[in-house]
């Protein structure tokens, strides 16, 4: 059985607090996008893992499709399976691909091996993977916020515009992200603020990872700069970076920024 992962995107994005465990408190706004991963299952005599793609960091038995394995088998009885993934989400890009791949692999293995889970018991084996896993499961534009694990649906169809993503050759990881960031209750919460026009967006709603990320890689700076000058209605970082994504009413021409870094139109 075949599924294809796909990619989200962060509109806004407030740290709130440190938590007492040591993570932190935020909101955001995640939206899916369509650049997607191909995730395969099947039946095997033993577990194994494989891929093709973009090479995909770390050890075997730390991948979450592995993990998910693991997490499901302690409650059901599974059989031994192959796990392909053929990689395509950009990583350390702030597009959640891997949480994505771990949330689809656990619907997957849902439904080959008819575990009867229902959403919520999907979301909860989810959120025990990572944070931003357990969006995946429904797959909906929602208002995320406590760890990024717990959602309100709001209603935010962006399917009228073109969204132009920015990937450049640069890793960011989560520790050089979170280094500066000083937590901070917003006056307005993006759950209000995402209901304003996508033009007004731009004044109001902010990454607070931009800043340090910014001041440490110019170059990401400057493509949204340029995806402004362009003629972005609405520009972003997604996450803790290193992507960014504009907004435009009409496909833009961005073939001054394809040369050093990969730019997908969606």
């Amino acid at each position: 059985m075949i599924l294809f992962p796909n990619a989200k995107i962060n509109i806004g994005l407030n740290i709130t607090e440190r938590r007492p465990d040591g993570y932190h408190n935020l909101e955001t706004i995640f939206y899916p996008i369509d650049i997607k991963d191909a995730l395969e299952v099947v039946k095997s005599d033993k577990l194994s893992f494989t891929s093709t793609g973009l090479e995909i960091p770390g050890l075997i038995e730390d991948n979450l499709c592995i993990k998910g394995y693991h997490l499901l088998k302690l409650d059901h009885d599974l059989p031994p399976v192959s796990i392909h993934l053929h990689k395509h989400i950009p990583i350390g890009a702030g597009l959640g691909g891997g949480s994505s791949d771990a949330a689809f692999f656990i619907r997957l293995m849902n439904d080959e091996f008819k575990l009867g889970l229902s959403v919520e018991e999907m979301t909860n084996y989810a959120r025990r993977l990572g944070a931003d896993c357990a969006f995946f499961i429904e797959n909906k534009p929602v208002f995320a916020f406590e760890r990024g694990d717990e959602f309100e649906s709001i209603k935010l169809d962006l399917s009228a515009y073109k969204i132009v993503l920015v990937m450049p050759p640069v890793h960011i990881s989560t520790g050089e992200a979170f280094r500066g960031i000083k937590p901070a209750t917003p006056k307005e919460s993006l759950f209000d603020l995402i209901n304003e026009p996508i033009a007004d967006w731009k004044k109001f709603i902010k990454n607070d990872f931009e800043q340090t990320v910014f001041k440490n890689h110019v170059e990401i700076r400057g493509i949204k700069a340029a995806l402004y000058e362009a003629g972005a209605i609405y520009s972003s970082m997604s996450g803790s970076g290193a992507s960014v994504f504009g907004i435009f009413a009409d496909t833009p021409d961005l073939k001054f920024l394809e040369g050093e870094n990969e730019v997908f139109y969606l």
